[in-house]
């Protein structure tokens, strides 16, 4: 039987037939046999393979890029590794981006700020190592408004009984065709039917590289990598 396989086999295949191994992107079959010259030209074979598991297009490149942050705590749950994988997979999604994103009308809408490569940047010290100890994050969530409205939200759970909620308002501000800046007003926390403003001003700048339908990708001022799913 196994004679009548190998038999069967070099049908298809000539026996110096070779496979090379495989690199990164792809597999190359190459047939010697092939390699002749015919009055003095040379012609060589080859086949070349991609690699059926290499995400190279946009939608793919989203699809891989949420199943590594959704329901990772916007990043807190990764590893280094882990978080080097989200920043390759954002690197390729630039290549798609669309020109000039913040005259985008993509932008607006409700979105869901479901990773930080600084996990703890979203939501202040809320989100620290300290305060993770007593509120537990829901939701964070981020509304952008025509024309220049930007709000933030992040819904928070204390000591695991209480549900709280801080919030900002901020005003959007395009200082080019991908940077974008906001100034948001004190924030407001709201406990129960208890609520107060507390702080001051705060100032962010985010680069948008990447913005579709489904998600948006930022860049902080001090190079913080966000990604934002719309909800």
């Amino acid at each position: 039987m196994a004679a009548a396989s190998a038999s069967a086999t070099s049908l298809f295949l000539p026996s110096s037939f070779k496979l090379n191994a495989p690199t990164n992107n792809s597999v190359t079959f190459r047939f010697p046999l092939l390699n002749r010259r015919f009055n003095g030209f040379r012609i060589a074979a080859s086949v070349s393979v991609s690699n059926p598991n290499l995400r190279t297009g946009p939608d793919d490149l989203v699809a891989s890029i949420l199943s590594k942050v959704v329901q990772t705590d916007g990043g807190v749950l990764l590893k280094n590794e882990e978080h080097k994988e989200v920043a390759e997979v954002a690197q390729e999604l630039q290549k798609y981006c669309v020109s000039e994103p913040v005259k985008c009308p993509l932008i607006f809408g409700d979105w869901d700020v479901v990773y930080c490569s600084r996990p703890t940047s979203p939501g202040g010290g809320y989100r620290s190592a300290i305060g993770r100890l007593f509120f537990n994050t829901k939701q964070m969530v981020q509304v952008v408004e025509a024309p220049d409205i930007v709000r933030n939200k992040v819904t928070l759970s204390v000591l695991g009984f209480l549900d709280a909620e801080v919030s900002l308002k901020g005003k959007l501000k395009a200082l080019d065709s991908e940077w974008i800046q906001v100034i948001f007003e004190a924030p407001e926390i709201k406990v129960g039917s208890w609520k107060v403003q507390y702080g001051g001003q705060s100032e962010v700048k985010l680069k948008i590289t990447y913005l579709d339908d489904k998600i948006r990708l930022g860049l902080g001022s001090r190079g913080s990598l966000f990604v934002f799913q719309r909800i």
